[in-house]
C-alpha cells in the first residue's frame, strides 16, 4: 500500500497521536515542519509501540494491542498524556474481557499519570468501562 493511502487509512485519533508524537506536519499541508523527524523515531521506541497499539486496538487486535501498550509503559514514554493513553487503551481492553479489577487500576493509573485524564462522553457511555470509569474515577 502506498504511503499515502496508508495514511489516509489511519483514523482521527491515530493522526492525532503521530502529530503529537511527530510533530504538527501529519495533520495537514499548511502547518508548520514536525519538530521531530520522522527518522528520529528509531530513538522513540516507546512512543512507537503506544501507536502500534492504538492501531492493533482500532484494528481489534486485542492481545497485540494490549503487548504493545504495556511495552510503551515498560520503555518509558516521555509524557504524561501519552502514559495515560496507554492506560485508557489497556483498562478499555481489560474491561472488555471481563478483568475489572484490572481494569479499574489502569484508570487509576491514567489519572495518576495525567490528572485531568478524563473519558469523552461516547467513552464514558460505553456499557462495560463507562460504569467502572464512573465507580472508580467519580465522573
Amino acid at each position: 500500500m502506498p504511503h499515502s493511502a496508508k495514511f489516509r487509512s489511519t483514523s482521527a485519533l491515530s493522526r492525532l497521536l503521530l502529530a503529537a508524537v511527530l510533530g504538527s506536519a501529519f495533520l495537514g499541508g499548511c502547518v508548520a515542519p514536525a519538530p521531530v523527524a520522522v527518522s528520529d523515531m528509531k530513538e522513540r521506541p516507546a512512543e512507537r509501540a503506544l501507536l502500534a497499539g492504538i492501531r492493533a486496538y482500532e484494528d481489534a487486535q486485542y492481545p497485540d494491542a494490549e503487548k504493545q501498550l504495556g511495552e510503551s509503559l515498560k520503555i518509558g514514554l516521555a509524557a504524561p498524556k501519552d502514559r495515560a493513553a496507554a492506560h485508557k487503551y489497556l483498562a478499555f481492553i481489560y474491561c472488555t474481557s471481563r478483568r475489572e479489577a484490572q481494569c479499574e487500576q489502569a484508570f487509576r493509573n491514567a489519572r495518576k499519570e495525567d490528572p485531568a485524564f478524563a473519558l469523552d462522553r461516547a467513552e464514558v457511555g460505553h456499557p462495560l468501562w463507562g460504569p467502572v470509569y464512573r465507580r472508580v474515577l467519580g465522573n
